[in-house]
This record gives C-alpha cells, sequence and structure tokens, in this order.
C-alpha cells in the first residue's frame, strides 16, 4: 500500500460547600431552653407597660461599589481578571505613586503586577521588562517577607514560559503565606509548565483545603477547572468553570470563565455550545480577546469562512496574538490562499521574535511553525533545547511532530507517545495530539494503532483544525476504513 506523503471517572466536588454544623451538648440544649422560657416571661411583662415611639435607626446608605481602580487592584493582587480600562486606570495611578513615593516596595509591586495583567490582555509583551523593573524595585525596597513582588514575580516568569523561575519564586511565596489561596495557582501553572503533574495535582488539593472568601471561590474553581481539564476529568472541569461564571463577580471574570466554558467545549466538537459561550463572552467584555479568537475558530470549523475571517481580524486586531496570528495563516492555506497565509507565517515569526526580545520563551510557538511550515530540522533543534528545559506535555508533542516532519519517526514515536499516554501525561484528551501519533504509527506500518490514533482524533473533535483533520480523514481513507459515529464510553 503506497504511504501517502504530506507537508477516573470522579464525581464532582463542591469547593464552597461547609462542614455539617455540629450538634449543642446536652447541657447547652437546657441553657438554650431556660434562656427561651425567661425570654418568654420577660415579653409578657413588655406588653403590660407603656408603649414609647419606636425609635428608628439612623439611615445609613449602601456602601458605594468599588471603582475601576480598587477593582483592578482586587485582580491583579490575587490573579482575578481585570478588565482592560481598569487596569490602565490603576496603572496611571501606580505609576504616580511610585514617582512620589520611591520607596514603597507595595506600591511598586502592585505596579509591575497590572504591568503583568495588562500584557496578558494585549499581548504586548512590552510590558513585561516594565514590570521587571518594578517588581526588582520592590524587591529592592523590602527584601525581606515582600509576598506581593514574590507573586509578581511568579507571575511574570509564568507569563514569560520560564516555568522553572516560576517555581521558584511561587515556592518561596507559598512558604511565606501557605494560607493565601492567590498564592497557589501561579505555582500550579509553573508545575504544569515543567511536566510536573503531580506536584500540581497535590498544590491543587491543598488550594482546595482552603477556606477562602465568597469573592474569591470563582477563582479557585477555574483553577480547579484548568487542572481537571488537564487530568481528562472534562466533566468536573466542566462543572467547576461553569459555577465559577455564574459566581464572578464582575462582568471581566465572568467573561474569562465563559471563554474557558466554550474552549471546554471547542475541544470536543461541541461546536453550538462554543459558538454560544465565546458570544455571550465578548458581550460581556468586548475585550476579551481570547473569546474573539474562540469565536472565529469556530465559525471557521462551521464552514462559516467569511464570518471566520472577520472575527480572527477583529480578535488579533484587540490582541495581536501569535499564536492566533498562526491559526488565521492555516486556515488560510486550507482555503489556498497561498499568499495570504505567507503573509500571516511572516508575522507569526515577526511577533514571536519581538516577544522573544521582551524575555517570552517562544520556542514552542517557532518549533511548531518550523515543522510545518518552514524547516523541519530546526525544528528539532529548537525543541529538543525546549524538552529539556520544560518537559512538558506540549513540548513532547510538538518535538515528536518536528522528528516526524524531519523524516525520524522511531524517534518521533516516544515523544508522541508521552503526549498521548493518559497515565503518564497530565490525562488530557487532545484531538491534534491524537493525530499526530496516529500519522507517525502509519508511517512506521503499525496500521492498527494508527487507525485508533485517527479515529479519535476525529471522535474527540471532528474539526480540530481545518488543516489537519482534512489529512486524518485522508489517511484513514488510505487505510480502508473511516468510523464515524457516537463517541465510545472511553472516550466520553
Amino acid at each position: 500500500m503506497a504511504k501517502r506523503q504530506y507537508g477516573d471517572a470522579r464525581p464532582g466536588t463542591s469547593l464552597v460547600a461547609e462542614p455539617p454544623p455540629r450538634r449543642p451538648r446536652r447541657w447547652l440544649r437546657r441553657t438554650l431552653l431556660t434562656v427561651a422560657a425567661g425570654g418568654a416571661a420577660a415579653g409578657v411583662a413588655l406588653t403590660l407597660l407603656p408603649r414609647e415611639a419606636p425609635q428608628r435607626a439612623p439611615h445609613r446608605p449602601p456602601a458605594p461599589a468599588p471603582g475601576p481602580q480598587a477593582r483592578a487592584l482586587t485582580a491583579v493582587t490575587t490573579g482575578i481578571p481585570a478588565a482592560l480600562p481598569d487596569l490602565t486606570e490603576l496603572i496611571t495611578r501606580q505609576e504616580a505613586g511610585v514617582r512620589a513615593r520611591p520607596a514603597d516596595a507595595r506600591a511598586w509591586a502592585v505596579l509591575g503586577a497590572a504591568y503583568v495583567a495588562r500584557s496578558a490582555r494585549t499581548a504586548d509583551a512590552a510590558d513585561l521588562p516594565r514590570a521587571e523593573r518594578a517588581l526588582g524595585t520592590s524587591l529592592k525596597a523590602r527584601a525581606a517577607k515582600n509576598t506581593e513582588a514574590l507573586a509578581g514575580m511568579t507571575a511574570l516568569a509564568n507569563a514569560r514560559r520560564d516555568f522553572a523561575t516560576a517555581k521558584r519564586y511561587g515556592e518561596q511565596a507559598l512558604k511565606l503565606t501557605p494560607k493565601r489561596w492567590s498564592a497557589y495557582p501561579p505555582l500550579i501553572d509553573a508545575y504544569n509548565g515543567l511536566g510536573d503533574y503531580t506536584a500540581a495535582r497535590n498544590t491543587l488539593d491543598k488550594l482546595m483545603a482552603l477556606r477562602t472568601a465568597p469573592a474569591d471561590r470563582p477563582a479557585v474553581m477555574a483553577r480547579a477547572s484548568a487542572v481537571y481539564r488537564d487530568r481528562g476529568w472534562r466533566e468536573d472541569a466542566l462543572a467547576q468553570l461553569t459555577d465559577a461564571a455564574a459566581a464572578a463577580g464582575t462582568p471581566a471574570e465572568q467573561a474569562a470563565y465563559r471563554a474557558g466554558v466554550g474552549q471546554l467545549a471547542w475541544e470536543r466538537g461541541e461546536l453550538p455550545e462554543a459558538l454560544s459561550q465565546f458570544t455571550e463572552a465578548l458581550r460581556l467584555d468586548p475585550a476579551e480577546a481570547t473569546a474573539g479568537a474562540g469565536r472565529a475558530r469556530t465559525l471557521a470549523a462551521q464552514g462559516r469562512t467569511a464570518d471566520a475571517l472577520t472575527a480572527y481580524d477583529e480578535a488579533l486586531a484587540k490582541r495581536p496574538d501569535a499564536e492566533v496570528t498562526l491559526e488565521l495563516a492555516e486556515l488560510y492555506e486550507s482555503l489556498n490562499r497561498t499568499q495570504d497565509a505567507e503573509t500571516q507565517y511572516e508575522l507569526v515569526r515577526k511577533r514571536a521574535e519581538k516577544s522573544a526580545s521582551d524575555g517570552v520563551d517562544e520556542e514552542l510557538l517557532l518549533g511548531r511553525l518550523e515543522a510545518d511550515h518552514g524547516d523541519p530540522q530546526e525544528a528539532v533543534t529548537r525543541l529538543r533545547a525546549e524538552y529539556q528545559r520544560q518537559p512538558g506535555i506540549e513540548v513532547a508533542d510538538a518535538l515528536g511532530w518536528a522528528l516526524h516532519r524531519a523524516g525520524e519517526d522511531e524517534e518521533a514515536l516516544k515523544f508522541a507517545t508521552t503526549a498521548t499516554d493518559k497515565t503518564k501525561g497530565g490525562g488530557v484528551r487532545s484531538a491534534l495530539h491524537d493525530f499526530h501519533r496516529g500519522v507517525i504509527e502509519y508511517e512506521l506500518e503499525r496500521y492498527g494503532s494508527a487507525r485508533r490514533q485517527l479515529e479519535d482524533a476525529l471522535l474527540v473533535n471532528p474539526a480540530f483544525s481545518p488543516l489537519w483533520a482534512p489529512e486524518a480523514r485522508a489517511v484513514l481513507k488510505d487505510m480502508g476504513e473511516v468510523t464515524e459515529g457516537p463517541l465510545p464510553a472511553d472516550v466520553l
């Protein structure tokens, strides 16, 4: 046969459940009954006394709602999503504050955290060197027990994909404040980036054991959802994130969690639900560019190409992210619009190189780009080094695929197996990872396993990529079988 050539189910647990009240002891019940009887007698006596005019309590107006700066301050010091206009106001205030009080360590730490948060919203990595300077100034002003600056440094390192540094700062911050819930999520991100999924799960367990204020619980549930998703517990992940969106305190926070629900739906090929969630997220917060990119991706999968291209343009105008630019380029390539695709691929390189100059580790993205649309050998070189530094599942998958594209299928299969082995990795079901492994096994003439992997990819998400989903179907057709129908029980 000629080969084609081409380029534990776990029940959901509530994070907000309170422990059952303890029963009062017998002596306490007797005391309460005595007090109640005495109170009743006193009430009868009071009814016999002359009535006096009731005393009115003084009128107290309700407390004013927190303003933009207060909302943003709460958000950046806890990691809760903040609205972009609120962040801008907070940064303006903090910049003025540190000019007036250059020795104020906390003011510098808040400013640094706000720069990191704004960079996440705008994809402007130029904010990250500013954050580094602000946080470094904070640590110089107060080196001992500066938990605010350590937390900011952890977030900064995660934003730069420097997970080893994030782990170091995150563990220092957690040691100082083990009862502060906001110290846990950035450390979980660092452990995941390093491929240490056991540490990530243990850290989540500790976070779940903390008692948090009602306003903070949505963010805790969102973090739990992300870990559950990586473990393959999709229903638990969905339940936690849906509850987080319902309980979120601000439109920006609710929009971020809605976008997460949309992403979970997208990963399972539930396109109408994904589109609904992304659209609602954009209604709540038009600056939620993650939802904008998700909406574009979903429209493309539905075959609404013109709407998808418009949506991509809108999302990239708000947040010119290199990874989303790569998605748009591959959509153009799938439409045989070669010149448009090449323009976007070049833009991916420029945007990735620009963020790399600001300290972001873009080796994973650039490796993917070179593997499929450039020099596969360069991709292997980049991704080997990245896997040595940060051996997470995403890097393992990308390295395996780059090796395949470079003609090294035997070695490629080792990394592709790591990326898809649910007993060794995080447990996430990824259609793209299954596709990569299936194609590698096809090239190695392991047709039975190749068929299973490719069928799984299309069952998990039939529209996982405008370029590669059709290729999965073509390879299955070459092997003489294409499976359609409902998901099997072990995939649900």
